[in-house]
């Protein structure tokens, strides 16, 4: 049951305008004294946080538009200078306005943090005799925290050091400040959440369960900055390094990884479709795979908007879906990149849109490929014809699944591919097969990736590709695992090949489908004859045939323009093979600083 969390959060008391980060609005102290003196305005105050979560920063940009292109999503770049073209192709400049309203965006919501954090920690409710009093000051206390420190994870992804801002706004504080070291800021925030998760409920202990920031998404936050703290980075000299210390680190993530399924274990949901159906279907269970989701409120959100399975809508169509599109598509090196067996693949990669007539139809062509795990169309109550954004699907911020393989993962780079690392991969691979399959493809093939450290890493990083595909994460993962610019490059390669193979009929690939058949069955069930090999011969005629792979290589020498540049400055950028994900910071930021920033390094 959608509970709307962030309608509330709109009508809360401390929803103003940011002009910008470094000038916040004032909150008198005794307006923060009376707010945070009880429980229910508290509450209120508290809800502010999460309003950034319902702007065009987040819920179009950072949580999809911005975060590719990667080994298995993509869009191109070159073929505009509008702002989000400019991300995608690596080359932002400062005026880019998506950059300003995600940059405000962020320090709107720590600002807010800020001050929910100062009035709870001042207020005497939090040591209240009464211990659900005290018992909801903290939680709420512990979704300040988390929230503040999510955001601080993004500013640094995408700006590197950035100002470190840890008080509410008030008279005396000095909010013009010097860029602070990422490192030094990660490890603040990290430990904030050390500081409070035990303080904090568990989500079938809160008002709005999955759709509210809790302890087990409090605890999988941990493991994920750790992971982010150890891992590699860009510097201004655009070298990719890491911190001598990363290994406390990796302990810290196994820790808390490992605390979670100790404290809170759950059995992953068997059905990977309906864990993101539910979504759709305003269903959202506690003790599941999903620990927490942006709750967004009806008429707020984008998912099935521009990101999903396309639905072709409008006043003139047969249906009242309205449109939606995938912005962010998936390439077709990562759809054949799984096992044909492995049920996640048909679930995250939709081969198939919805036309005007309300009918399901093949793609426009092998680079067309959706994220099938939401679609407008999967709502059970039509919102109009005329629709577009504003759907009301929530948005997955941390699975279960993501935490038993961060311990997979922390484990095999503390003490190598242990009992431990392999039980937390098993428990993941074994969702992913039919039972019957398991001997072969969760029990031997965990044991032929398990004879070296390193190969049990390259197996995790494969497994959280196939596992969170279309959910807009792998960008962050390559980034601190120092294989953004590789994996770009190898894509590119691997399609050309299978380009080469469906245009000559020979070489690696040649067994993969040039052509691919579809119809629609009696019931009007799409249907594809051929998704993963080659057909010899020819179908009847109740087959469509349609151009795939062929289609990559028009000509003996020529590739599809997007195969040749969407992703060649992710790996030939300034540094030939340094991926330059690091943005400028927004020129409004710059002018607003009184001097004190500056976009300095990174060739800008």
């Amino acid at each position: 049951m959608k509970k709307k969390l962030l309608m509330l959060a709109a009508l809360s008391i401390f929803m103003t305008s940011c002009k910008d980060f470094l000038e916040p609005d004032s909150l008198s102290t005794f307006d923060t004294n009376y707010i945070y003196s009880n429980v229910d305005d508290a509450r209120k105050g508290v809800n502010a946080i999460y309003e950034s979560f319902g702007q065009d920063a987040f819920r179009s940009r950072l949580s999809n538009n911005m975060a590719g292109n990667t080994d298995i999503e993509h869009q191109s770049g070159w073929s505009s200078s509008a702002d989000r073209y400019q991300i995608w192709d690596l080359s932002a400049l400062a005026t880019n306005s998506d950059l300003r309203i995600t940059w405000n965006a962020a320090y709107t919501a720590i600002r807010n943090c800020n001050v929910a954090i100062e009035g709870i920690e001042a207020s005497a409710a939090l040591k209240s005799s009464d211990a659900t009093i005290s018992k909801k000051m903290y939680q709420m206390l512990g979704e300040a925290y988390t929230i503040r420190a999510y955001w601080y994870s993004m500013l640094t992804f995408y700006f590197g050091d950035v100002p470190n801002v840890r008080l509410a706004p008030k008279a005396g504080n000095d909010f013009f400040l010097q860029k602070e070291d990422r490192n030094v800021i990660l490890t603040q925030v990290i430990q904030d959440l050390i500081d409070i998760e035990g303080k904090m409920s568990w989500a079938d202990q809160t008002s709005y369960g999955i759709e509210q920031v809790n302890r087990e998404y409090t605890l999988g936050m941990i493991a994920r900055l750790a992971l982010q703290r150890g891992g590699y980075y860009l510097t201004p000299s655009l070298a990719m390094e890491r911190k001598s210390d990363y290994l406390e680190y990796y302990k810290i993530a196994k820790e808390y990884s490992m605390k979670l399924i100790t404290l809170k274990d759950r059995a992953l949901p068997t059905d990977f479709r309906q864990v993101f159906l539910n979504e759709s279907k305003f269903v959202t269970p506690t003790n599941s795979d999903i620990l927490f989701e942006i709750p967004f409120a009806n008429g707020n959100g984008d998912v099935g908007w521009n990101i999903g399975i396309t639905v072709d809508g409008g006043t003139t169509a047969a249906h009242s879906y309205g449109s939606g599109n995938n912005y962010m598509a998936i390439p077709p090196t990562y759809y054949f990149s799984f096992d044909t067996l492995d049920i996640r693949r048909d679930v995250t990669c939709a081969l198939y849109k919805i036309n005007t007539s309300g009918q399901a139809v093949f793609v426009n062509n092998s680079m067309n490929i959706a994220q099938g795990k939401w679609s407008r169309w999967f709502l059970d109550k039509a919102p109009g014809a005329s629709t577009a954004k504003g759907t009301g699907i929530n948005w997955p911020m941390l699975r279960y699944s993501d935490v038993l393989l961060m311990l997979a993962e922390a484990e095999n780079e503390l003490n190598g591919p242990t009992a431990t690392a392999q039980v937390a991969l098993r428990r993941v691979r074994q969702r992913a097969f039919d039972s019957k399959y398991w001997p072969e493809k969760v029990t031997n093939y965990i044991t032929s990736i398990s004879g070296s450290k390193q190969m049990f890493f390259d197996a995790i990083v494969n497994e959280r590709a196939w596992e969170f595909g279309g959910e807009m994460i792998r960008k962050y993962e390559l980034i601190r695992w120092n294989l953004y610019a590789k994996k770009s490059q190898e894509l590119v390669a691997t399609t050309k090949e299978m380009a080469d193979a469906a245009f000559t009929g020979s070489g690696n690939y040649s067994e993969l489908p040039d052509y691919m058949y579809w119809k629609r069955d009696a019931s009007g069930n799409f249907k594809v004859l051929n998704p993963s090999r080659k057909y010899v011969g020819t179908p009847d005629a109740t087959w469509t045939r349609v151009s795939f792979l062929a289609s990559l290589k028009p000509t003996p020498t020529t590739y599809q323009e997007w195969i040749t540049k969407d992703w060649e400055k992710y790996y030939n950028g300034p540094v030939p093979g340094v991926a330059r994900y690091i943005f400028p910071i927004p020129a409004e930021a710059i002018t607003n600083s009184q001097g004190k920033l500056v976009n300095d390094g990174y060739q800008f």
